[in-house]
């Protein structure tokens, strides 16, 4: 170790002025590069603790963490908080423990502590902000919304109510993480809204944006927009059912990637009751009969002899004695028969829901057949197209009809509702977009990768480049001409070197000092002396 320390010094002893302060840097670099990876290396990996707060639980969060001194990190204006990873679940049970974040609004946990004395109305207000707090949590995590606030207004409770058209209202404002949201999203935010709150329709929420935008303002307009949603998404999932199921009939045969389906199907969005009574006059039967029969009898007696009074008058004294009357007998019979028939009568109620596909076509692509290439074809040869024959085509179509459970109708063709073509695939540029995307990734993983080794690399360049300066200086030689002999001079006993004298103790002193360029300097002298 003693000896490596003299080299060193003896090294540094023969290099230069501006040698000396290039290796001065150098070493500097070196030691500083060294001291900011240890830096770096030390500190701690910090992870997103809570993102997208407001001022109040910002600050909140921020005074536990100072209070607590665990270092932390501020970014996006103050909205999100990163500490170190290993107290990243803690932290979050500790403040979830304190009721940290509170969120946008306050939620039911106001109902938390008994609060006794309150009036009814401070009941009711306490409440409404519960319920538009939490509310407002719930939309705030919907896909495309930053936070949301709900403002619920309810007509007043009284005992004698004065306008029975006095409703409930909502509003939501909602702040975007884009520039746009789905219309689908707004009507279920409304509907949300409205049924949290009792006696509240979705006509009655506005939704409005952080841009002023009324989001739902064309909902309104049209009240049957929501149930033409349905509609729309009804037949979007009858589309992609059928579209699907054709698509995996047909991947075993032409390969993956190398068809598109397309279908349209036409929905019936008519709800219809139909109600039919017939009639059939040859079913008829007997229902009822009823038969009367009324029969009666008189007899009449017709008296004779003398005009006069006394002739008409009966049993008179005047009359004739063993004389016969004459008698009448009148007999009627009637007879009455009434008879109800039962006619056959078919009474049908029918009703018809929406949803009923009343017609469906296919538009069906597929990549043109490629030939196999030889044993023998070089490397960068490319396969020809085949085209597949009329037959083949046919038969394809037929199997999308059979999936699609197609029947001809009167005066209609299938092939007119199925249309298969065979056209060759543009697949160059997603292959390049492809190859695109994984060059980006890849760039990014390395320069990620770049950046937590920098300093390493950078302090192994610089010592790297050190070393080669120092193998790079070579030690000055000793010209030849001062370890040439001179005459022996008596009064010196020593050996002159130009008009000089080189004593034992001089030339240990030089060893001692510079022995590598001494013994150079031997090295070339005893060659030019052989020479």
């Amino acid at each position: 170790m003693k000896d490596f320390g003299q080299s060193l010094l003896s090294l540094w002893k023969q290099l230069g002025l501006n040698q000396r302060v290039s290796l001065v840097v150098a070493a500097l670099g070196v030691l500083g590069g060294l001291a900011a990876l240890v830096v770096w290396s030390r500190q701690p990996d910090y992870q997103l603790l809570y993102g997208r707060l407001g001022e109040k639980d910002a600050a909140a969060i921020i005074s536990q963490l100072q209070a607590q001194g665990i270092p932390h990190k501020v970014s996006n204006g103050g909205s999100t908080v990163y500490v170190p990873a290993d107290q990243v679940y803690k932290l979050r049970m500790d403040l979830a423990a304190k009721g940290v974040p509170n969120g946008d609004g306050v939620g039911f946990e106001i109902f938390d502590k008994g609060q006794f004395g309150l009036s009814d109305f401070v009941q009711r207000t306490n409440y409404i902000r519960a319920l538009q707090g939490e509310l407002g949590r719930t939309i705030g995590q919907l896909d495309g919304v930053r936070s949301a606030r709900v403002m619920i207004v309810q007509p007043e409770n009284r005992l004698l109510l004065t306008d029975q058209g006095v409703k409930p209202t909502a509003s939501v404002f909602i702040e975007l993480s884009s520039s746009r949201i789905d219309t689908e999203a707004v009507n279920a935010i409304r509907n949300l809204v409205a049924n949290a709150v009792q006696g509240l329709v979705p006509d009655q929420v506005a939704v409005v944006d952080h841009k002023g935008r009324v989001l739902s303002d064309e909902l309104k307009q049209d009240p049957m927009l929501g149930s033409a949603t349905s509609q729309m998404r009804y037949k979007q999932q009858v589309e992609e059912y059928l579209a699907k199921k054709v698509e995996t009939m047909l991947l075993p045969v032409v390969g993956v990637g190398q068809v598109v389906v397309r279908v349209a199907a036409e929905i019936d969005t008519e709800s219809t009751t139909l109600t039919q009574e017939k009639f059939d006059p040859d079913g008829q039967v007997i229902r009822t009969q009823t038969v009367s029969e009324d029969v009666s009898n008189s007899t009449e007696s017709r008296g004779g002899g003398v005009a006069g009074i006394s002739a008409n008058v009966p049993d008179s004294a005047n009359a004739p004695t063993g004389q016969a009357r004459p008698m009448s007998t009148t007999e009627s019979n009637k007879k009455n028969q009434t008879t109800s028939y039962e006619i056959n009568r078919t009474l049908t109620n029918t009703t018809r829901t929406p949803g009923s596909i009343r017609g469906v076509s296919a538009a069906v692509f597929v990549a043109q057949r490629m030939a196999p290439l030889p044993a023998d074809a070089a490397p960068d040869a490319k396969p020809t197209p085949q085209p597949r024959t009329p037959a083949e085509i046919q038969a394809l179509r037929q199997i999308v009809i059979n999936a699609l459970g197609l029947k001809p109708s009167a005066g209609q063709s299938l092939d007119t509702l199925v249309t298969l073509q065979e056209i060759p695939f543009q697949t160059d540029s997603i292959v390049e977009q492809v190859a695109s995307i994984q060059t980006e990734t890849r760039v990014q993983s390395w320069l990620e990768a770049g950046a937590r080794y920098f300093a390493v690399g950078a302090a192994l360049i610089v010592f790297l480049v050190f070393w080669r300066m120092l193998s790079k200086q070579k030690p000055e030689p000793v010209p030849v001409e001062l370890l040439t002999a001179a005459p022996v001079n008596n009064n010196n006993n020593g050996l002159s070197l130009n008009g000089g004298s080189l004593t034992p103790e001089l030339l240990n002193e030089l060893i001692k000092q510079k022995p590598v360029n001494v013994s150079n300097a031997l090295r070339e002298w005893v060659n030019v002396k052989k020479s």
